[in-house]
């Protein structure tokens, strides 16, 4: 009788994670989906993390039910390896030469949580101490004061700036740098609140292109993210749950939509500069799962999943925990680390460190 129930158990399980295993592919390949032409199914992406835990518990249930049935949720990720390993890495570190190129990329939140201006600038302390060779800022837009003393603290280490704003002024990036900046020019895209921008450096006696972006954002307003915090929080009632989990999933498609042909238009930009040296960082504004991603990693290499280990959750805001800062690299570079610094919270994103080597 036992032994009959121990059978029924295995088969159910089985199926429960065969199933799982499809939906986890399903997921993890939905980054081929443009959001453009279908946006709530793009965002699906998201929900990567779930089916990877929910097939790490299969494989604790099997090794407890039956070891010899391991197989099935072990080929479950050799199926998904590539979605897998795009959004939880694992890799075994390089040695860091002195003379590799240090890259910093970091949304700043327009210093925001920089409210007492009589105290030194976290974020300004923090970029120096790095003591990277380039460092890429978006969110950048503040006041004239915050400005000059940001700019005063990092001028000695970082002799080179500049930056790019949309036309209507309303946001900008940064770039501060140890190399000479001797050109840029925008990526046109639409975009009010957004935009991507290259700018060209003399390394070493060579052009590198760094290209720099900040992709189009979910932009809740604060009575939108308690809304969400209601949700996170079960504050809410199923019924509400169930009409407000619709609102967040459309509303996180909609941005999805007008993200797409941004990413398509960086990567036009990249194929009319294919086989320059470039190096691409920035703000996404979605998950490593995402056609936004795939679109852009495709034609370079991203140095996270080449060289970093983990999520590397790099938004620290619930409920999106997720990567969603990156830096890319041409076959001209090899990423020898990368890694997303949680040490400093003053902004709602932590900076993502790379470090290249010059092939």
């Amino acid at each position: 009788m036992i032994k009959n129930v121990k059978k029924v158990v295995v088969r159910i399980v089985a199926t429960a994670n065969v199933v799982a295993i499809l939906a986890m592919l399903a997921v993890g390949f939905s980054d081929r989906i443009n959001p453009a032409e279908h946006p709530i199914l793009a965002t699906i992406g998201l929900s990567m993390p779930f089916f990877i835990l929910l097939n790490v518990a299969f494989v604790i249930v099997w090794i407890v039910l039956k070891p010899t049935r391991l197989y099935i949720p072990l080929l479950g990720f050799v199926l998904c390896y590539q979605p897998v390993r795009t959004y939880s890495p694992l890799n075994i570190g390089h040695e860091v030469p002195d003379s590799a190129l240090k890259i910093i990329t970091y949304n700043v939140y327009n210093f925001g949580m920089w409210q007492d201006e009589t105290q030194p600038c976290e974020i300004a302390e923090y970029l120096v101490d790095a003591d990277a060779d380039i460092v890429c800022l978006q969110e950048f837009t503040c006041d004239a004061y915050r400005r000059r003393v940001f700019c005063e603290r990092m001028a000695d280490t970082y002799p080179y700036s500049d930056t790019a704003t949309t036309a209507g002024g309303k946001a900008e990036l940064a770039i501060y740098s140890k190399h000479p900046i001797i050109a840029k020019e925008a990526i046109k895209y639409e975009s009010v609140t957004n935009l991507s921008a290259a700018f060209r450096l003399s390394v070493g006696g060579d052009t590198l292109t760094v290209v720099v972006n900040h992709l189009e954002s979910i932009g809740l307003s604060p009575e939108e993210k308690s809304r969400v915090g209601a949700m996170v929080t079960g504050a809410v009632d199923r019924d509400t749950l169930e009409m407000e989990s619709k609102w967040l999933v459309e509303k996180i498609g909609s941005k999805s939509a007008v993200r797409a042909p941004q990413a398509d238009a960086v990567a036009e930009y990249l194929d009319n500069h294919s086989g320059e040296s470039i190096i691409l960082v920035g703000d996404f504004n979605d998950s490593p799962i995402s056609y936004v991603h795939r679109t852009i990693a495709k034609r370079l290499t991203d140095c996270y999943v080449a060289s970093g280990n983990g999520p590397g959750i790099s938004y620290n805001r619930k409920p999106f925990l997720v990567r969603i800062d990156n830096v890319m690299c041409s076959d001209h570079w090899q990423p020898l680390r990368c890694e997303v610094d949680n040490r400093i919270l003053a902004s709602d994103h932590y900076p993502v460190v790379c470090w290249l080597g010059k092939k």
